[in-house]
């Protein structure tokens, strides 16, 4: 596979709102065989406790990331020329059953690991991280830095239902997937169910950034730190859109106000550069309550910053 071979599709050509909605326009491919990255999508939001529509969130992102171009005005970048990166479509799930869906996006991801690609996933609710984890973190705990207005390490919602899109990160740690001390959550804010609803997450050592910390300190100091904390070792990176002010992204279940900004959260992805990422993802983009396709764009965007960085990755490699 070329790299000349997977290219976008050339808006001077074929305009943006013409041709086969893809990530960034990339082709489509069945097999992420030979890829240095895989865009692929989770279609599902079985996880979710209040407002539905995630699941629709990986089409509408693939509709907006047409507005995605080839190169990165800031590094200068232009990744599709460096690395070799396609759409291998969407991961199976079941929308009847919760159980069987995580075991369907395990092994769907698990099939984008073994191939030696690295995945960059567009949800779904943030449940969807949890078999995701259990497909890159198979062989060893990793690091994670994580954007959200929720923590989503409570344990169970609704009686004894330890699944659900609050509750990944406490199974992911229960089971061995993460490292929590080299777990960073950036932007935390909002009512609680009680007090101390952050203890358990505090006890295994998470580093949480409350939103009220973020706004003295600023996202370049906020930043610095969790990428000190993950240091040199493999690392996740999931960015929940409703980890952004609800003014800038209102396409999601679980809105927060009072949260990131839109140019906050670029300057800190880009700052990810030399992390050891070996996934990511952009969940939570929830169509039924966008507006004009405002937070599918954002979601394409911040797909587009960690692709970029996760490429630069690749280059400094060699």
């Amino acid at each position: 596979m070329n790299i000349a071979d997977l290219q976008p599709v050339d808006a001077a050509v074929v305009p943006r709102f013409a041709g086969i909605a893809s990530f960034m326009r990339l082709p489509v491919v069945a097999s992420p065989a030979g890829l240095d990255i895989a865009l692929y999508g989770l279609p599902w939001d079985g996880g979710t406790t209040n407002r539905a529509g995630a699941r629709h969130g990986p089409r509408e992102i693939r509709n907006l990331s047409s507005l995605m171009r080839s190169g990165h005005h800031v590094t200068g970048l232009e990744p599709f020329s460096v690395v070799k990166v396609a759409d291998v479509g969407d991961v199976s799930v079941n929308p009847i059953d919760l159980l069987d869906s995580l075991k369907r996006i395990e092994a769907g991801v698990a099939e984008i690991v073994a191939a030696g690609a690295i995945p960059l996933g567009a949800g779904g609710d943030h449940l969807c991280t949890l078999p995701v984890l259990r497909a890159v973190a198979k062989h060893r705990p990793v690091g994670m830095i994580h954007f959200d207005a929720h923590s989503d390490t409570n344990d169970t919602y609704f009686g004894d239902n330890p699944y659900t899109h609050g509750t990944p990160f406490r199974r992911a740690i229960e089971e061995g997937l993460l490292d929590p001390k080299r777990v960073v959550q950036i932007g935390i804010r909002g009512s609680i169910y009680e007090r101390g609803e952050h203890a358990w997450a505090h006890a295994q050592g998470i580093r949480i950034v409350y939103m009220e910390e973020f706004t003295e300190r600023g996202p370049a100091a906020v930043i610095e730190e969790a990428k000190a904390i993950v240091g040199t070792g493999p690392t996740y990176v999931t960015f929940d859109v409703d980890s952004l002010d609800p003014s800038m992204a209102p396409g999601t279940g679980t809105p927060e106000i009072g949260g990131i900004t839109t140019r906050e959260a670029q300057l800190m992805l880009r700052r990810l550069q030399g992390l050891d990422i070996v996934g990511a993802d952009v969940v939570e983009v929830a169509p039924p309550f966008d507006v004009q396709g405002m937070t599918a764009l954002v979601g394409a965007t911040m797909m587009f910053e960690l692709l970029c960085v996760i490429a630069a990755n690749k280059v400094a490699e060699g």
